[in-house]
């Protein structure tokens, strides 16, 4: 395919892993009027984020996997179309028990991220790679962020299904380009799918992930809870050894352990939690009426256009850390962006009773996030051996949502924990969680540190020349 196609090739991707962000956080607004025109109980409502959750932390490591043994354009096109018909299924859906089915087909999109990152490392010249990596990075995180802000007035002109008739549009589009237009990359691992691997892996992440997104109404004590996250330990250790004992692994564990993947791999499940659980409660803590003794009362538009300034610097600070990389290092990017993250739930604590306070904290964290997003996917490609791309961004980008069920989850415990008579949660609950925040992504730089310097992937199992070891630069 011609060179002058790579720009075709990143609009492709940017636009179908841009969706399936904002499709993340684009229902999370819109579920109290999902649950009035569907005539359901809250409890269940949830279960409409609860299953894309889990979908997409099961398909998202196992078909980058499979991207990297059958192809990953062919990987990608299949997924792309499994959206668009998640999406169509979500708009015409009769009940909830239909939309939550639509969104467990939706969450297979997980896979766009690592299916991404693998063609553009396949397919684009060695000097683009950083840059593209870093501008999709941007993408990424600036999507999730327009679901936050967009929701509010598509549901006010249109209607909520319209959240998904305007995916069912760009997607179709963005598969017939990709089938045309996208180069089929030439690397491919050897072996085959381990479905065995495959099973405990699904099974493992349900188990853990499950009891994490239902503590709150289930009980932290409840048998359930204990249960699973019992039945999730055990399930982890059995697959640890038959990914280990297997010929053709869907997780290569060696790969894990390498220095620079499960040091990032630790900076983006510690990061992971506080990004997530900023998006999950700030616009809760918006939207609380000022009777409360704090909140602004704000509509969901209007608490959508107050984190405004975070989907901006997001997306800003992802372009320009790929233009920073190469002199800086994606080691100080990620330092830097989870440090940002600490400074602005730091801040959040204390600093929370005007609109325009809220709106440079969310321009702060937004910094942050744009850079460790772009960063930690920068520093696995560069890590991992070219066959290995799809698994290792997959097992990234599934860790990083691991921590942000834990972290929203450790923050539900605090901003819930004791509530007004009124039923609305104290101010105290939601600066101790900020507090909580910080400190993790405090943590998060902390692991960012630990990173090692930056070498050229080789292949695993061969040994490095003695002649040419040197000890590693840090950047």
């Amino acid at each position: 395919m011609p060179r002058t196609s790579t720009r075709l090739t990143f609009a492709v991707l940017a636009t179908g892993a841009g969706v399936f962000a904002m499709l993340q956080s684009l229902i999370a607004p819109a579920l109290p009027t999902v649950q009035h025109a569907l005539h359901t109980s809250q409890s269940t409502a949830t279960w409409v984020m609860t299953a894309y959750l889990l979908s997409a932390s099961v398909f998202t490591p196992i078909l980058g996997r499979v991207g990297d043994l059958v192809g990953k354009k062919r990987t990608l096109v299949a997924v792309l179309v499994t959206v668009l018909a998640g999406c169509l299924i979500a708009a015409l859906a009769p009940d909830i028990g239909v939309l939550i089915l639509a969104r467990v087909v939706q969450g297979v999109g997980g896979a766009l991220f690592p299916l991404s990152f693998g063609i553009i490392r396949d397919e684009f010249a060695p000097a683009e790679v950083g840059g593209s990596i870093g501008n999709l990075s941007a993408v990424i995180a600036a999507g999730g962020g327009v679901g936050i802000v967009a929701a509010g007035p598509i549901v006010s002109a249109l209607d909520y299904r319209w959240l998904f008739w305007i995916p069912v549009a760009v997607v179709a589009a963005t598969a017939l380009i990709a089938l045309r237009c996208v180069p089929e990359s030439p690397k491919r691992a050897q072996g085959k799918v381990s479905w065995a691997g495959a099973g405990l892996l699904s099974a493992w992440l349900v188990a853990l992930l499950l009891p994490l997104s239902q503590a709150g109404q289930w009980g932290w004590g409840s048998p359930k809870v204990l249960g699973l996250f019992a039945a999730a330990a055990v399930l982890f250790a059995v697959w640890l050894v038959t990914e280990a004992r297997s010929g053709s692994p869907l997780i290569d564990l060696r790969v894990m352990r390498l220095p620079a993947v499960w040091t990032t791999n630790a900076a983006a499940l510690l990061f992971g939690a506080g990004m997530y659980a900023i998006w999950s409660f700030l616009p809760g803590f918006l939207q609380t009426p000022s009777t409360a003794g704090y909140g602004f009362g704000a509509s969901v538009t209007a608490s959508g256009l107050l984190l405004l300034p975070m989907l901006v610097a997001m997306f800003l600070s992802g372009i320009l850390s790929g233009r920073l990389e190469p002199r800086v290092g994606a080691k100080a990017l990620l330092t830097t962006g989870a440090a940002l993250g600490a400074l602005a739930c730091g801040l959040l604590t204390l600093w929370h009773d005007e609109r325009w306070q809220i709106a440079v904290v969310a321009g702060l964290f937004g910094l942050g996030i744009g850079l460790a997003f772009a960063s930690m996917a920068n520093l696995i490609v560069g890590s991992v051996p070219a066959e290995q791309t799809g698994a290792a961004t997959g097992m990234n980008a599934n860790i990083r949502t691991i921590g942000g069920s834990i972290g929203a989850a450790l923050t539900s415990v605090l901003v819930t924990g004791r509530l007004q008579p009124s039923g609305l949660p104290y101010a105290s609950g939601y600066t101790h969680g900020w507090a909580l925040l910080a400190v993790l992504c405090l943590a998060a730089a902390g692991a960012a540190l630990l990173v090692p310097a930056q070498r050229p992937a080789r292949p695993l199992g061969t040994a490095e020349p003695e002649a040419t070891r040197t000890p590693a630069r840090v950047r």
